[in-house]
């Protein structure tokens, strides 16, 4: 049986933008983790999907876009949900759900991470952080915006790295923006900037806008990535004549990153007769 491990990480979730007076915009949350040291693979190509991230949001008063899926085979990873604004306080619900806006509103739940946090309820009504795929999202309370959960981190590369944090709360005037979670979720603003993207290929969320006299964007979410990682000697049945992606190796496992969507085209490894028993070349 040839198996490969796999890593599929949708597009996170962008920020809302809020143009009302003492109201900080929600962050968006981290695209769907799904992670599988064991998943089986025949020989023949197979179709990946590498999700972008929701799209900047430029309107007023509008909940952030909700990141796209990535897929392989049987595992698909869910985009990360937007965050919430004055015309839907309630952040989306996604890989991982969108940060709450306005008064009360609630963060999105996550279905392969965590929900986003809440918004908050007195002072300058703060956003909530996005959900993360290792943490939920932080409620914003008084004049500091939520931050966004934290990644998870995985060594399919050969090094450990954190991927799908959420997204932080933009922030009203001067106040305390939230800060994106470790593993590439991006940073709120204040006083009308813009929120800062998610890193591309973690599946970060966005950060939201700030809000003084004219509001902020809503930040993008990063895209996703999809990872396989065999080993290189063929004991995992998976030749190193397999295609697709960026190829490297690392402490004996051949790696394939798609950025991009692209084929994984898996070629076994060759049994040879050796004495009287079949091994793998």
């Amino acid at each position: 049986m040839a198996t490969v491990k796999a890593l599929v990480i949708a597009g996170g979730g962008g920020g809302g933008k809020d143009i009302n007076a003492g109201v900080g915009s929600a962050a968006g949350g981290a695209g769907g983790y799904l992670y599988e040291a064991t998943h089986t693979v025949t020989a023949q190509g197979y179709t990946i999907t590498v999700g972008a991230g929701g799209a900047t949001q430029t309107s007023t008063n509008t909940v952030g876009n909700d990141g796209n899926t990535s897929s392989f085979d049987t595992m698909s990873s869910t985009g990360g949900g937007g965050g919430g604004a004055r015309n839907a306080p309630n952040g989306r619900a996604g890989g991982s759900g969108g940060g709450g806006n306005y008064n009360g509103g609630t963060g999105g739940t996550g279905s392969q991470g965590n929900q986003g946090g809440a918004a908050g309820t007195s002072g300058n009504l703060a956003g909530g952080g996005g959900g993360g795929a290792g943490s939920a999202g932080n409620q914003g309370i008084a004049q500091s915006n939520g931050n966004g959960g934290n990644g998870t981190a995985n060594s399919i590369t050969g090094s450990s790295v954190t991927r799908a944090g959420g997204g932080g709360g933009g922030a009203y005037s001067t106040d305390v923006a939230g800060v994106g979670g470790t593993g590439g979720g991006g940073n709120g603003a204040n006083n009308d900037g813009n929120g800062s993207a998610g890193t591309a290929n973690t599946g970060g969320g966005g950060g939201g806008g700030g809000n003084g006299s004219i509001a902020g964007n809503g930040g993008a979410g990063g895209s996703g990535v999809v990872i396989f990682a065999y080993a290189t000697n063929g004991s995992d049945g998976v030749s190193d004549s397999s295609t697709g992606g960026t190829i490297t190796t690392s402490g004996g496992d051949t790696i394939h990153t798609f950025n991009s969507s692209g084929t994984f085209t898996v070629v076994l490894a060759t049994a040879t007769v050796n004495s009287n028993f079949l091994m793998f070349m």
